[in-house]
């Protein structure tokens, strides 16, 4: 299933570059950026061109592979070594999403254990990056179908909540969060879905409703402070959102305000659940204390477009990233099926490294 327009993929290998869907652009205009320099790869992330962790991920491995390219030398002590400061230039963009590290660290480790001349390497990292996004394609079909197996039995027809955009944009393609809806809508399972809009960027607004009128899932878009109300007044069955990191106990970051949410679905008995793939959970870090959080620029605030909505003189505080207590959420669900934060751990040696 693919949502673009001419089989256009939020990130994917075309000819000899990257193609990127512009996010920065949607929901008023569809743009795609070609990307051929790594720099240049690091930018789009820093932007949010290309944004969602998954998607990160995979666009981290292909920056990987144009930096391989850049490097013009046989000898492959050299090489590494300067493949080693473009992976760095990359993990330097954006701090919280862990499948950006998980990307970089892989390509890192295909280069060194592979024994052979410095452009046989580069082939076998371009065939690693492809391989990345083949497999985040194939896992966000999978999360969708194992979520759809521990959403609520009833009622028959679901009316879900879901936060930012953890969809098809956020991912090689269908996604995380936003899958799980895909395949209850598939299924026939789908009412409605409640969008929060998701200040300071709007992501809810902008993408993921976007995603839901382009497949016809029938979306309503609410601000972010009346889901409680929402959920008080009984018109949500279930929440589902995705994650940037998971620690091993099962705390998740996602974007801001989620935690706030879960606080909310816990209040009105709502089943909360957060959807990602294995390569989204961070088994080196005990709890979510540990995640770092991304602070962003406070024009994101301060202005809407280019009209200003406060007075001069006013600070700031902008986290992109807020961590949700495992004991807020009801199921973790992963391509490998849905479990209770605690039993998290139970995947850590499927993981791959």
């Amino acid at each position: 299933m693919n949502i673009f327009p001419n089989q256009v993929y939020p990130v994917y290998w075309y000819q000899d570059h990257v193609r990127l869907i512009d996010q920065t652009h949607l929901p008023n205009e569809f743009a795609v950026v070609e990307i051929n320099r790594s720099d240049d790869m690091a930018l789009a992330i820093k932007t949010m061109i290309v944004r969602g962790a998954p998607a990160i991920g995979v666009a981290a491995a292909y920056g990987m592979y144009l930096g391989a390219r850049e490097i013009h030398t046989d000898n492959r002590d050299q090489f590494l070594a300067q493949l080693e400061q473009v992976a760095e230039n990359l993990k330097a963009t954006r701090p919280t999403a862990v499948n950006l590290f998980w990307a970089i660290d892989r390509m890192m480790k295909t280069a060194r254990q592979t024994v052979g001349p410095v452009d046989y390497l580069k082939e076998v990292l371009k065939e690693t990056a492809q391989q990345i996004n083949a497999e985040d394609l194939e896992t966000c079909y999978a999360i969708g179908d194992q979520g759809l197996k521990v959403l609520p039995e009833k009622p028959t027809k679901l009316r879900l909540l879901t936060h930012c955009n953890a969809g098809a944009l956020a991912t090689a393609g269908y996604g995380t969060a936003l899958g799980v809806v895909r395949s209850a809508f598939r299924e026939g399972r789908l009412e409605r879905l409640y969008i929060d809009e998701t200040r300071p960027r709007l992501q809810g607004a902008k993408l993921t409703s976007w995603e839901c009128v382009q497949e016809g899932i029938p979306v309503t878009l609410i601000t972010d402070s009346m889901a409680a109300h929402c959920m008080k007044l009984g018109m949500v069955d279930a929440v589902v959102v995705g994650a940037d990191r998971i620690a091993a106990n099962g705390d998740a970051a996602n974007k801001i305000g989620t935690y706030s949410l879960a606080i909310v679905a816990q209040a009105h008995n709502v089943p909360f659940f957060v959807a990602a793939p294995l390569s989204t959970v961070d088994f080196t870090i005990a709890d979510g204390t540990q995640i770092p959080i991304e602070e962003r620029d406070p024009v994101e605030i301060y202005k809407i477009g280019e009209t200003r909505i406060c007075p001069f003189g006013v600070e700031f505080y902008n986290p992109s990233f807020d961590v949700t207590p495992a004991d807020l959420i009801t199921g973790i669900i992963t391509e490998f099926g849905a479990v209770k934060p605690s039993e998290l751990v139970q995947f850590q040696e499927r993981r791959v490294v």
